[in-house]
C-alpha cells in the first residue's frame, strides 16, 4: 500500500527528505509546491518526481494524500491545521508551533478528523537519546532526576547562509528568532528518552551584542534581541533538566550541534562533542564509537547541492551502532542521512503511522510536551527568569 505526498516548501531541508520519501516504498507521487516556483520545478527535475502544484491551497484542492511542511519555522501551525481539515496526513518540520493556542488547535484537529500528525525532531534518534532511552528501559540508571540537553548550533556556522537564502532582502528580520522557540533539539532530546513532561520553568536570556542588525529589536520581526538562553525545567514525578539554546558560541557545532547527559541513581551519561562515557559507581565506560554515525557521503556529494556548504556535515551522517536499521526499508542502506542517522528513522516512522493507521512516535501530544516547554522559557525570559507553569495536553488518547 502507498500514498501520494505533497513537499511544501523546496528549500534546503526539504530536498533531503523529499528524496527519501520517494525512495520509500510505502510512498507513491511525490509532488512539490513553494512560494518560488522555480524551485519547486528545479527539486521535481532535480529528484525525479513527479510534479508540482502552484501553491499550498491547489495541493490541498487535489487528491494528494498527505503533506509534508518544510516552511519557514514560525509558519508551521496554521499550516499544519489547514492541511489537517483538508483532510490530509501532515508530517511537519520543527517547532510544531510557536503559541498554545497553535499547539492546541493541532491537537483539536488530530482529535476530530483522526488523520496522522507527526513532527520530524531528530534528536527522538539522536544515538545519545536512543542510547539513554535503552538504558532507561533497562534500569540501568536507577531513578533519573537530571538531564541536559543543549542545541549549540553558531550562527557563523550556517545559520546565517540558511535565513539568507530563506529570508530574501529581509533576511535580517527573521534570522532573530528566539532561541527557545526553537526547543525542540534540547527538550526532545531530554524528553524522548524520559518519559516524562515539564511542569515548571525558569529561564534567562543574553542580550545579543555583535551589533550587526540580527538580535536587534530594531530589526527583529519578534521584538527579539537574545541570541543565547537557559532554562531549567521541573519535570512530572519529580525531578529537572537544563537545556541551553545557543546561537553565539565558540563550539564546533558541525561536528555536533545537540549533545546531552543523564543522571541518576545507578548510573550516568555525559556527552560532550567528540567524546560521550556511561559511568557509573563503578568506574566509566567510553561509548563515543557506540553513539558515533558512520559518514555515507562526502560533503561535496551533488545530492547535497541543495544544502549551504556550513550545513552540509548535518546531511552526510549515516547511522551510528546503537541505531537499529533493521526495521528500515533497504532501498535506504546507502543513501544520504542526516542529523546523527535520525532522517531515515522519521521519515519510515511517519510512512509507516500513515499506511498503518497508527501512531507515530512524535504525535500531537508528544510534540507539544517538546515544543511548549521552549514557548513558555522564552515567555519566562522576557520577565527575568521569573518560574512558570507549563501546560500539559495530556497523553495521546488511545484509538487516535
Amino acid at each position: 500500500m502507498t500514498f501520494s505526498l505533497g513537499i511544501v516548501g523546496a528549500g534546503q531541508f526539504s530536498g533531503q527528505f523529499a528524496t527519501l520519501f520517494h525512495a520509500h516504498p510505502g510512498v507513491g507521487d511525490v509532488y512539490v509546491t513553494d512560494l518560488l516556483p522555480e524551485r519547486a520545478e528545479h527539486l521535481v527535475a532535480a529528484e525525479g518526481l513527479t510534479g508540482t502544484y502552484p501553491s499550498y491551497e491547489d495541493m490541498l484542492a487535489s487528491d494528494v494524500d498527505a503533506v509534508a511542511i518544510f516552511t519557514q519555522r514560525w509558519t508551521h501551525g496554521p499550516l499544519v491545521v489547514q492541511g489537517l481539515r483538508a483532510g490530509k496526513h501532515v508530517y511537519s518540520a520543527v517547532p510544531m508551533a510557536v503559541s498554545e493556542e497553535e499547539i492546541a488547535a493541532i491537537i483539536d484537529a488530530v482529535r476530530e478528523t483522526g488523520l496522522t500528525y507527526m513532527m520530524g525532531e531528530t534528536s527522538q534518534y539522536n544515538p545519545a537519546t536512543v542510547y539513554a532511552r535503552n538504558q532507561l528501559a533497562d534500569g540501568a540508571f536507577g531513578r533519573l532526576f537530571y538531564a541536559e540537553g543543549d542545541y549549540v548550533h553558531d550562527m557563523d556556522l550556517g545559520f546565517y547562509e540558511a535565513y539568507q537564502y530563506s529570508g530574501g532582502e529581509n533576511w535580517k528580520a527573521t534570522a532573530s528568532y528566539p532561541p527557545l522557540l526553537y526547543p525542540t533539539h534540547s527538550v526532545g532530546g531530554v524528553l524522548g528518552a524520559w518519559l516524562t513532561h515539564a511542569v515548571s520553568v525558569s529561564a534567562i536570556g543574553v542580550t545579543d551584542s555583535r551589533g550587526d542588525g540580527v538580535f536587534d529589536k530594531g530589526v527583529s520581526q519578534f521584538g527579539n534581541d537574545m541570541s543565547n538562553a537557559t532554562a531549567l525545567f521541573e519535570v512530572a514525578g519529580g525531578g529537572s533538566f537544563r537545556t541551553n539554546e545557543f546561537r553565539r558560541v565558540g563550539y564546533p557545532s558541525h561536528i555536533r550541534e545537540s549533545r546531552f547527559r543523564f543522571f541518576g541513581t545507578d548510573g550516568s551519561m555525559e556527552q560532550l562533542a567528540a567524546v560521550s562515557c556511561w559511568q557509573d559507581k563503578k568506574g566509566v565506560k567510553d561509548i563515543t564509537e557506540l553513539l558515533q554515525p558512520k559518514p555515507t557521503l562526502s560533503p561535496d556529494d551533488p545530492s547535497l547541492r541543495h544544502v549551504a556548504p556550513a550545513l552540509r556535515d548535518a546531511f552526510t551522517s549515516g547511522s551510528a551502532p546503537v541505531h537499529d536499521r533493521s526495521r528500515l526499508p533497504r532501498e535506504f542502506d546507502h543513501m544520504h542521512n542526516g542529523h546523527e542517522g535520525s532522517h531515515h528513522f522519521l521519515v519510515d516512522d511517519f510512512v509507516t503511522a500513515v499506511n498503518t493507521r497508527t501512531l507515530p512516535s512524535v504525535n500531537a501530544w508528544v510534540a507539544a510536551r517538546y515544543t511548549l516547554p521552549g514557548i513558555v522559557a522564552h515567555e519566562s525570559a522576557q520577565r527575568g527568569g521569573e518560574r512558570l507553569p507549563i501546560p500539559d495536553f495530556g497523553d495521546a488518547p488511545e484509538g487516535v
